[in-house]
């Protein structure tokens, strides 16, 4: 039941210029939020794309 009137609010804000500003901003705290609650692995390093590097590694 919660859930349905979070919907029925969001589309009811979404109406109107005011609104959807807020909403924009809402969901950009709250993603901002999420990603540094939750810490993800460490990204891997990407691979080298000079040629020099390439060159090297076939010999």
């Amino acid at each position: 039941m919660k859930r349905f009137l979070k919907v029925l609010l969001a589309r009811r804000m979404a109406a109107t210029p005011i609104g959807a500003a807020l909403l924009a901003l809402g969901w950009l705290v709250n993603r901002r939020r999420k990603n540094q609650s939750r810490p993800g692995p460490a990204p891997r390093p990407a691979r080298s794309r000079r040629r020099s590097d390439r060159r090297l590694s076939h010999r």
